[in-house]
């Protein structure tokens, strides 16, 4: 798909009618919405990081929940004098949404044998399979496309 030195993640299984589907492997509970943060990437070059290209495998179909508020936008807003020198983190976003200021989400259906290729150290996101009767699985790798890999989706 455009990187031959594309980093393979590994696959997860999700239940049906899970709402989000990331879980914290330090105590198990759910993350919910959140930004990937493999390159450890600054304000500046937060827009550059690697892209992650997600296969669902099936057998039920999953979506892709994202944010419409980058992280760049995010960090300026809380931290307005000194953001520059700063890591986008999620819990930037959290400090955001307690502060009265929302964010939308999109939720895009990805069939079985269907992908998707997305910024997520750059925009909020998690899986769901919520309002689904079969479980999930998803391969994800991480790696540097180019654009127009593949159509948008939104």
């Amino acid at each position: 798909m455009g990187d031959a030195n594309a980093r393979y993640l590994g696959q997860t299984l999700a239940r049906p009618g899970m709402l989000t589907t990331t879980d914290n492997y330090r105590d198990g509970r759910l993350i919910g919405l959140h930004l990937d943060n493999w390159d450890k990437l600054t304000y500046g070059r937060k827009p550059f990081g690697r892209r992650r290209l997600a296969l669902n495998l099936g057998p039920g179909i999953r979506y892709i929940v994202l944010g419409d508020l980058d992280a760049q936008a995010v960090c300026r807003a809380v931290h307005p004098g000194d953001h520059a020198p700063r890591h986008p983190h999620t819990d930037d976003y959290r400090t955001h949404v307690a502060a009265g200021h929302p964010i939308r989400c999109f939720r895009v259906r990805i069939n079985h044998g269907e992908g998707y290729i997305a910024p997520t150290e750059y925009l909020l996101h998690d899986g769901s399979t919520e309002g689904q009767d079969r479980p999930s699985a998803v391969a994800f790798w991480l790696g540097r496309r180019p654009s127009g890999t593949l159509p948008s989706l939104v």
